[in-house]
């Protein structure tokens, strides 16, 4: 392997490490990362740092770079393939901090919800009911002032805790 070739190789391994570290390891940078807010981001010297090693060994490969201006060639083509690489990993770094999420679950959307008896509810006691909260399914405790059997419909009424409800019997 030639000189050029490992330079523009090690350039793109030290993006890919840079890289690595900012998405596993992202207290590992916090002293050296500066986020200005605008395209000098470490996710963006990453991008820029693999596509520019790599590309340019590529091109140094293809090109059989043996003079000076041939290896400026490779370099040149090396930073062609990086400026929109970093472009891209701001912008997709950006939408990834940004994406808008659901709200956390709290027992008040427990209230209202409607589900099934799946362990017997006896007077007094707990029993487990499944319901649908949020669009996701739980398994909860819960307790009723009547009996309610194994498969019957129940309305959720209280919730006293994260895991537990007050249900009664879903009327037709």
């Amino acid at each position: 392997m030639d000189a050029p070739t490992l330079v523009f190789l090690l350039v793109g391994g030290l993006g890919a490490a840079v890289l690595t570290l900012a998405l596993l390891g992202a207290g590992a940078l916090r002293a050296v990362h500066v986020d200005l807010g605008g395209p000098a981001s470490v996710e963006s010297i990453a991008g820029f740092l693999g596509a520019f090693g790599f590309g340019g060994a590529i091109a140094v490969q293809l090109l059989g770079a043996r003079s000076a201006g041939a290896v400026l060639a490779a370099a040149g083509v090396g930073l062609a393939a990086a400026v929109p690489t970093a472009y891209l990993a701001v912008r997709l770094s950006r939408w990834a901090r940004n994406i808008p999420t659901d709200g956390t679950l709290t027992r008040a959307d427990l209230v209202g919800a409607i589900g099934v008896v799946v362990t017997p509810i006896p007077v007094r006691g707990y029993g487990e009911v499944r319901v649908r909260a949020g669009g996701l399914p739980m398994k909860l405790h819960a307790r009723a002032d009547t009996a309610i059997p194994l498969g019957t419909e129940i309305f959720v009424v209280e919730a006293p805790s994260d895991t537990s409800v007050v249900v009664e019997k879903l009327t037709p």
